[in-house]
């Protein structure tokens, strides 16, 4: 199975991923996490995204807030699909973050989740891996059913509670 890279711009980005890594935890998908940066370790995030696809890496996520040009960095030198997740660390809640991610030039996408959206960055890094691993992609069907059948058991709770017809 392809591994997923997690990395961030700083420290500060864990407490925003960690829906991420116990997603990847949870669907058994190997990963490893990293504090990289686009501006104060540019030679580092250029030689983890140049090597990363000899390295067993399928998908790499990338975290960054306020300039938020990880994501990109990291896409400019591989052709692995990188995920950026905007966060919210500025006094613009993450919005800066948002526009910095999803507005990749031409020739090099990034696909974006929601702002601090960790959880939908690994479902997605899955979804992606699960392509070519149909034991994965049972997990996934499963996980989805789980999650339906979660939502049908609360309407059937409050329809019983609070429904008057």
């Amino acid at each position: 199975m392809k591994k997923v890279a997690i990395v961030m711009g700083s420290d500060s980005d864990l407490p925003t991923l960690k829906p991420a890594i116990e997603t990847l935890k949870e669907l058994g998908i190997p990963f490893c996490v990293r504090v990289i940066s686009a501006h104060r370790t540019p030679e580092a995030a250029a030689q983890f995204s140049k090597s990363a696809q000899d390295e067993g890496f399928g998908v790499l996520i990338a975290a960054a807030g306020k300039a938020a040009h990880l994501a990109g960095a990291l896409a400019a030198n591989t052709i692995l699909p990188v995920i950026g997740i905007p966060v919210s660390a500025s006094k613009l809640d993450g919005l800066d973050a948002l526009f910095s991610t999803v507005q990749m030039p031409a020739g090099m996408p990034v696909a974006t989740v929601a702002i601090d959206g960790a959880k939908n960055a690994a479902l997605l890094a899955a979804q992606i891996i699960a392509l070519s691993d149909e034991g994965l992609s049972a997990k996934l069907n499963e996980l989805r059913k789980s999650q339906s059948d979660a939502v049908m058991a609360k309407d059937a709770q409050i329809n019983k509670e609070y429904s008057n017809i």
